[in-house]
């Protein structure tokens, strides 16, 4: 398993049409030796919960500037249990107001990023949980 690249869905739930940053870190993550699949615009949570099963995905990403993540999340969350992918590391990035992170690392996210954040500390921080899902020793 160990060989295996990480894989990663990259995701923009709900009605915002705002790729720009979502594409940038699915091309940073896969420049970075990632194998990355990008749903595109518009996903609904039954739509990202499919693709990551079906993907077979250690991460999923999940980009959102619209300010419903607090709605949005904890249906693709539970969605994401539910067929059995609880140990996806999940991470977010968008606008996302800081009062509002200790309600998204509650309901699993790794982590949440916003703009301006450092495409390769992302990467380091994606390997970092996934070897330790993985249970690797980092090199």
């Amino acid at each position: 398993m160990a060989d295996r690249p990480i894989r990663v869905l990259i995701a923009k739930p709900g009605l915002d049409g705002h790729d720009r940053g979502a594409k940038v870190v699915a091309r940073a993550l896969r420049d970075s030796g990632m194998e990355v699949i990008y749903t595109g615009i518009r996903q609904t949570p039954e739509m990202i919960a499919e693709a990551a099963l079906q993907e077979d995905v250690d991460v999923v990403g999940l980009s959102i500037l619209s300010g419903a993540h607090l709605d949005l999340f904890p249906r693709i969350v539970d969605l994401l249990k539910q067929k059995g992918l609880d140990d996806v590391v999940l991470v977010a990035g968008g606008i996302i107001p800081d009062e509002d992170m200790p309600t998204i690392k509650q309901m699993g996210f790794a982590g949440a990023f916003g703009p301006g954040t450092s495409t390769q500390d992302l990467a380091k921080f994606i390997r970092e949980k996934v070897s330790a899902k993985r249970g690797e020793t980092s090199a």
